[in-house]
């Protein structure tokens, strides 16, 4: 009897130590878990630098890019440690340098004569997949689609005794409506040491209806997600 009364305070005593110990690991190894993966994903700022190209109706030196700035807000939707979802709003600028518009009446059909010099101003949506061959490097594609405008750069009242005359009294569509915009094309991404900032480069191909152009947009970019 005195033996099983010893065997019984042992177990009891010895008990709750075990149990501290099982949570202390558990504890141990969650936080081992986070910080193994240093990597931040959700809402997020993100800020992209480049320029524009465009191959079609204006290639050949009718207009040629200066620069491509964008500002987007998004948040990763679906995120795996392999793969993730996210969405964003971009608002964009694009600033091109044309031909002058006396020059391009020779080459351009009346509906696509631009004023010279292009200022596009784009507000698109976009969902992008992606995935991770490395903890800190991701590969994706994006697909979405928007609208961009293109205000009138010159005096107008120059625009409408001068310009428009010479092209035989049309009013570029162009200067003058809203121009629909879709836009595809992968992504890079690399998660940097400072565990909420990341890097990357997006290479948009955004086809502009009523510019009736192709212009490629590679632009590098900085993130930083919440």
């Amino acid at each position: 009897m005195h033996r099983l009364l010893t065997a019984a305070l042992l177990i009891t005593a010895t008990a709750p130590a075990f149990a501290a110990d099982e949570a202390s690991a558990a504890r141990a190894s969650a936080a081992e878990t986070e910080k193994v993966r240093e990597i931040v994903r959700g809402y997020y700022l993100k800020s992209n630098i480049g320029s524009t190209v465009y191959l079609l109706t204006y290639g050949g030196g009718l207009l040629s890019g200066v620069m491509t700035v964008n500002l987007a807000v998004g948040s990763d939707f679906i995120d795996n440690e392999k793969s993730s979802l996210s969405w964003e709003v971009i608002f964009g600028q694009n600033l091109q340098n044309g031909a002058k518009w006396d020059v391009q009446t020779q080459v351009l059909p009346p509906n696509q004569l631009i004023q010279g010099d292009l200022h596009l101003f784009t507000a698109a949506a976009v969902v992008e997949a992606s995935t991770y061959p490395t903890r800190r490097f991701g590969v994706g594609v994006r697909a979405g689609g928007g609208v961009s405008i293109a205000p009138l750069l010159m005096d107008v009242n120059e625009y409408n005794t001068t310009v428009v005359p010479a092209w035989g009294g049309v009013v570029s569509p162009i200067m003058s409506s809203p121009l629909p915009v879709i836009i595809v094309g992968p992504t890079i991404e690399y998660y940097t040491k400072l565990s909420h900032f990341s890097l990357g480069l997006d290479v948009d191909a955004q086809y502009v209806i009523g510019l009736n152009d192709l212009g490629i947009s590679p632009t590098g970019y900085m993130k930083y997600t919440f």
